[in-house]
């Protein structure tokens, strides 16, 4: 049988949802039939509205797809101006004030506090710059990863920007596609730094060189016959991903696909998906798990008899010995923060911005910023970070010396400079701990007191909410899982503990070492952790090649967690508050669920 999500679907799903919001914008969060919100809620997704958990009722977080990340200083600016028009709420938080943008793990922007009434003004100014929330979440393709600066970076392959661009041209509303069995997550990488991170994807066109028959007339010889040359491409991996507790890499299929081909063999594979993906049990409707039960020799016939019309070539020469994005490298920090080249002689200057999480305010001057520069483009990569474009080597000095760089450096302590984390219950139902404000706390006091061993620039700490995996928590050095504990005979927030994971040419899950940690030992058992590290690696060493180096066992006994100054105000049970922030914040005290001006609206009716 069906699902029941499968069963909403049938009814309605689509790019026709969009006058069903409209309706309901304009009548009032009332009209959204109290007996049906499960069924609207889940359709609303394809328009890239959550609603947001529990006590926060008439509330919603809106997703702003980005295409690998770039915007124009323009686009930045709108969506600044968005959020500080209308995503401001009824509480302040206190790391971050009233109104903010969240930058993704998955280069998406994130705004809170979204009142159904008023969704058809912020899409309104949203697509006057060619932004938009279309299949933003959803059972459809999700936003397309890879890096913001391809075109640009002196580091690459070949340039995938056009190849996105017709990838969500072609795939964004298109009716064949639009309905999947759930999520489809696409990377397109063409830098040798690995910056797609397609392993973790549903589907990774990832780059590779292949040696092909030169085209008649096309050699220096003259007629170009029995040579041949060598052309930049795709090698095609499928089925990665990260949720729950059933992580996967993507697997190699054995096709090289060129450039030009890239939309038919996406086309072939997100419908071979559709066709075959398991819509009785969405626990199972992944392809994870269609290439688990089918095998990657399946996968590739199937593709090559059903759904695309030319012979696929066997898998090309690939450059993963060279990725660096991710890769707990001791020779290379593996992102984009600091001061790199262009191709075309400026240079691009990657921030670190904190857990994702940038004051509506900071986000309007960060673009204004950028423009005064002659920025054409800011990018928003997988680490949560921004890159601006476009900086000639005369402003550069001038640039770096900015004051909103104090904030958001390109030069950070690497205890923030590698910090992430995802909503938390903040925000999401899914959540069972608080994650931004404490991963915020978690950094300060590190940096404060604990030593970095000598060479690292930075250091990975993921915290995840949950098992959703939405902060990526299994490819850190440090993998910090959202769990339940007691303390003390007192029921606390606690952090399943995992170490060494990460990507690069041999990618590895983190292997999980500790569990139930309650969550103000974490810092103490961070410094400990280090100090080990410190003492027994090789001299030049990285963290991710001395944890591969011991087993399970060892690993365990590497450190203890330890209560220290560190204090976390976050210890009781913020998924049972209505916002973990409030000064009242039992469910009773939640305003919510309000009227599209705030109001708390009466249940008497």
């Amino acid at each position: 049988m069906p699902s029941k999500v499968e069963s909403w679907k049938d009814e309605l799903y689509g790019v026709e949802i969009r006058d069903h919001l409209e309706r309901f914008a304009d009548e009032g969060w009332d009209a959204i039939p109290e007996d049906e919100h499960d069924a609207w809620f889940e359709r609303f997704k394809w328009w890239g509205l959550y609603h947001q958990r529990k006590g926060q009722e008439s509330y919603f977080m809106m997703r702003v797809g980005v295409p690998m990340g770039r915007l124009t200083p323009e686009q930045l600016r709108v969506v600044g101006e968005v959020a500080r028009e209308y995503a401001t709420g009824p509480v302040d938080n206190p790391e971050f004030g009233d109104a903010y943008a969240d930058f993704t793990t998955r280069q998406s922007i994130q705004l809170h506090w979204i009142k159904v009434e008023d969704v058809p003004d912020i899409f309104e100014k949203l697509e006057s710059v060619g932004l938009g929330t279309i299949q933003a979440c959803g059972d459809s393709w999700r936003n397309i990863v890879g890096s913001p600066v391809a075109g640009r970076d002196a580091d690459e392959l070949l340039d995938v920007w056009p190849v996105v661009q017709e990838l969500h041209d072609e795939f964004k509303g298109n009716d064949l596609y639009e309905n999947l069995p759930r999520k489809w997550k696409v990377a397109v990488t063409g830098d040798t730094r690995g910056a797609g991170q397609g392993d973790i994807n549903d589907l990774a066109f990832e780059p590779a060189l292949k040696e092909v028959e030169s085209e008649e007339g096309d050699s220096e010889n003259g007629d170009g016959e029995g040579t041949t040359e060598e052309i930049a491409g795709f090698n095609v991996r499928v089925g990665g991903g990260l949720a729950r507790k059933e992580p996967r890499f993507a697997r190699d299929i054995d096709v090289f696909c060129r450039p030009e081909n890239a939309s038919e063999v996406a086309a072939g594979l997100s419908g071979l998906f559709r066709d075959y993906g398991d819509r009785d049990d969405r626990f199972s409707a992944r392809m994870k798990f269609l290439v688990d039960e089918w095998g990657t020799e399946k996968v590739r016939e199937t593709l090559q008899d059903e759904y695309v019309e030319y012979d696929l070539p066997t898998a090309g020469e690939n450059l993963r010995e060279q990725y660096d994005y991710n890769a707990g490298r001791a020779d290379s920090p593996g992102d984009y923060v600091g001061v790199h080249d262009q191709h075309d002689g400026d240079n691009f200057v990657g921030l670190s911005v904190l857990v994702g999480r940038m004051a509506a305010e900071d986000v309007i001057a960060l673009a204004d910023l950028a423009e005064s520069y002659g920025s054409e483009m800011i990018g928003v990569t997988q680490r949560q970070n921004l890159i601006v474009g476009d900086i000639a080597d005369d402003d550069l000095d001038d640039f770096l010396d900015e004051s909103l760089l104090d904030e958001y450096s390109p030069d950070p302590h690497p205890f923030l400079r590698g910090s992430i984390a995802c909503t938390g219950t903040e925000y999401c139902s899914l959540s069972i701990v608080e994650t931004k404000n404490r991963m915020v706390r978690y950094g300060r006091w590190l940096k404060e007191n604990v030593s970095v061993p000598e060479g690292v620039e930075d250091f990975h700490i993921h915290l995840s909410g949950c098992t959703a995996s939405c902060a990526q928590p299994q490819i850190a050095d440090i993998s910090l899982r959202g769990m339940k504990a007691r303390k003390d005979g007192e029921p606390v927030e606690a952090f399943d503990v995992g170490l060494g994971g990460g990507l690069g040419e041999n990618p590895e899950f983190a292997d999980w070492v500790e569990m139930r940690v309650p969550a103000d030992e974490i810092p103490g058992y961070v410094r400990n952790l280090l100090s080990t590290f410190e003492e027994q690696r090789d001299e030049g060493e990285s963290f991710r090649d001395f944890v591969r180096d011991r087993d399970e066992e060892e690993m365990q006994a590497l450190a203890d967690p330890e209560e220290t100054d560190y204090e976390d105000p976050y210890m009781h049970n913020t998924k049972m508050t209505w916002y973990p922030y409030a000064d009242e914040d039992e469910m009773a005290d939640s305003p919510a669920p309000t009227d599209g001006q705030g109001a708390p609206l009466s249940g008497d009716d």
